[in-house]
């Protein structure tokens, strides 16, 4: 029997099929239940010896691997200070700890030797936690997994609700966790974010050992643990916002001097120092020079409330970059390094190499897409350049080979790599 019309159907709007089985099949979008409460709760924050040390021997009690995460104050304070350290563990349930109050938490890291630690974007957060005393034996992170899996968002609420049809609310991950007391409402936040690593790691491990990525993962999770801390920059000021307007060596020493009067009054307050003077009004000093107070505050980037209230010490530090000798001028140039050039000069300083570069790419890209693995997780950008750029004196598999195991690449990515961009590099035409 032929159904009947939708009522209210529109004139002209197609009839629904004869047969049901006849329909397209339509996939229904899965339905994300919102997360709204730990389960058990929001637990105390631990803030005294006494507390911590029951929070170490819970954990220390209980079984499988433990969920980590920790959040900091980007944005309002100097630096990556760690300003709550939220852990949960089965037999132990969840913990929010103040590192601020009780710094040392080495005790509850040597009470979780051996164990796993399950985090979202590990790197992130591990070389705060070691200023804590917390360094894990072994890490999952489920970030890199997801990534290696091919998944096109991989921020935490993205990579839960894909594998566990969950939804966690993010509303609060910028905001001052410097505060104290902290509100509620952002401790729930804060428990929510570890409520269900273990079980998303669970997930993730089993689809990347169908994928045949197991190993991968585990080698870019133990390269993530055993990271070394980046060394120092050289000139950091260099790394002001829009500073490619500023063309002259003097107006590049205000810019430097505007900038270490500012890191070191950021410092010293404890305030990021994007607060305590904008990079843009950094830039526009250095375009105006101004030779007083009154011109330097008659800047539109200086017309602020705080910036003006402090216009003598930035008026100060102009007058120093203005003073300084021409013997001492930062180079426009920047400083000398070992980096490869911007590829777009490549073709005109060194056509081989240029060519190598696409080539490369080229290899690296189809990988990528076989594999269903981000271009720079198959191969780190940076390292792939200096491969192109400067070559080891053998081109075949076993030179590329000692050229990326060298620059850090794990054998999984050497083994997909190294033979390939030896056959790409073959056959390119030879000076």
């Amino acid at each position: 029997m032929r159904p009947e019309a939708t009522p209210g159907a529109p004139a002209g709007a197609p009839e629904p099929p004869a047969n049901p089985d006849d329909a397209p099949s339509v996939e229904p979008a899965p339905e994300i239940v919102m997360l709204t409460e730990p389960a058990e709760g929001i637990p105390p924050v631990v803030e005294t010896p006494e507390a911590l040390a029951a929070v170490v021997a819970a954990f220390e009690a209980g079984t499988g691997p433990v969920a980590v995460d920790a959040e900091r104050a980007s944005g309002y304070r100097y630096g990556q200070r760690t300003y709550l350290v939220q852990l949960r563990r089965e037999g132990a349930g969840t913990a929010l700890i103040d590192p601020i109050a009780v710094p040392d938490l080495s005790s509850l890291s040597d009470a979780l030797v051996g164990v796993e630690w399950v985090l979202h974007a590990a790197s992130q957060d591990l070389p705060g936690l070691a200023e804590q005393g917390l360094r894990p034996s072994r890490v999952f992170d489920t970030e890199l997994g997801a990534r290696l899996l091919g998944l096109d968002r991989v921020g935490l609420a993205a990579v839960v609700a894909d594998a566990l049809g969950l939804g966690l609310a993010k509303e609060h991950s910028a905001v001052d966790w410097s505060t104290r007391p902290l509100p509620a409402e952002w401790l729930r936040y804060a428990a929510l974010d570890v409520e269900l690593l273990v079980e998303l790691r669970e997930v993730l491990a089993e689809r990347l050992a169908v994928a045949g990525k197991a190993e991968w993962a585990a080698q870019e999770f133990e390269a993530v643990r055993t990271a070394p801390l980046p060394p120092p920059r050289i000139e950091p000021w260099r790394r002001v916002s829009g500073l490619h307007a500023i063309r002259d060596a003097r107006r590049l020493a205000v810019v430097r001097e505007l900038w270490l009067t500012r890191d070191q009054n950021a410092r010293t307050r404890d305030i990021s120092p994007g607060r305590v003077l904008p990079d843009h009004a950094i830039v526009a000093a250095a375009q105006a020079l101004p030779t007083s107070v009154a011109a330097l505050t008659a800047l539109p980037a200086f017309a602020g409330k705080g910036t003006r209230r402090r216009a003598a010490l930035w008026q100060q530090a102009i007058d120093r970059g203005l003073a300084t000798p021409e013997a001492e001028l930062p180079s426009v140039r920047g400083p000398k390094s070992d980096a490869p050039p911007p590829p777009r000069a490549w073709a005109e300083k060194d056509p081989q190499a240029a060519a190598r570069l696409v080539a490369a790419r080229e290899v690296v890209a189809e990988l990528s897409t076989a594999h269903e693995v981000p271009a720079e997780n198959l191969l780190q950008p940076d390292l792939l350049r200096r491969l192109c750029w400067t070559p080891p004196a053998a081109l075949d598999a076993d030179g590329i080979t000692a050229f990326l195991q060298a620059g850090g690449a794990r054998p999984w990515q050497i083994g997909l790599v190294a033979e390939r961009l030896a056959e790409a590099f073959a056959a390119l035409p030879q000076d």
